[in-house]
């Protein structure tokens, strides 16, 4: 479905991104990791629009979509959540998720139904009513997520949604995760908590210095040499089967 041809965005004289190029399926769940700096999050820009490459192609069903902007890539299908949670506060939940539900349901009931239907999905359904100032930490990335969902992605880039969570709302994301992916939208993830990526993704991308140095199955990422010295570790042990 999205295809990356040796991606590259420079700042000046600085490269963030260079020769990155991988390939997202339908339905699949890929995990983006690598060392901060290292162009994960610029990658996330150029998908969904926020910054057009200095060079290279990025396709989506085969057509070429590089540097269109981010409301373009939204109407395609392409939905992210932030790195920094980026929601507006003082806004009820459910207005929050109906600013997404709108790209598609510009009527006003339409676009409640909508949302009404992501908060269900997602569990906050019971917090609609309430201030998105008053939300916890886990429960404002769930927000960005059912945002996200109610512009009906194709794809969906999460932006580090399980940093600052405690083990249970770690695990209560992945399950988000795992039911997203059941309904067949494919998710790019970034993502630092490897028990949270590790056990669910399909395939793993690991960026230093802005390229790809590794792309495969999460058993055998961790198990590479290049990779363990480079961002997991000595002390890091693969998941079971």
């Amino acid at each position: 479905m999205l295809s990356v041809e040796r991606l590259t965005k420079r700042f000046g004289g600085l490269a963030a991104n260079e020769d990155v190029s991988f390939e997202v399926g339908r339905g699949e769940i890929i995990g983006l990791i690598g060392p901060n700096g290292a162009g994960k999050t610029t990658v996330f820009n150029s998908l969904a629009g926020f910054f057009p490459p200095s060079s290279g192609q990025i396709r989506l069903d085969g057509q070429p979509v590089a540097g269109l902007p981010p409301e373009r890539m939204a109407a395609l299908g392409v939905a992210r959540t932030f790195q920094i949670v980026r929601i507006f506060k003082s806004m009820t939940v459910l207005e929050n998720v109906m600013v997404g539900a709108m790209l598609h349901h510009r009527a006003v009931p339409a676009a409640i139904g909508k949302a009404r239907e992501a908060l269900r999905f997602t569990g906050l359904d019971r917090r609609a009513g309430d201030p998105a100032s008053q939300l916890t930490v886990a429960e404002q990335k769930r927000l960005e997520v059912t945002r996200a969902l109610a512009c009906e992605p194709r794809l969906l880039l999460l932006d580090e949604t399980m940093a600052g969570l405690t083990q249970n709302e770690v695990q209560e994301a992945v399950e988000l995760v795992k039911r997203i992916q059941a309904r067949g939208i494919a998710c790019v993830v970034v993502e630092h908590v490897m028990e949270g990526i590790m056990p669910i993704a399909d395939r793993m991308v690991v960026l230093e210095r802005g390229r790809v140095i590794a792309n495969g199955p999460p058993r055998a990422i961790a198990e590479d040499p290049v990779v363990v010295a480079a961002y997991l570790g000595e002390e890091y042990r693969a998941p079971g089967p």
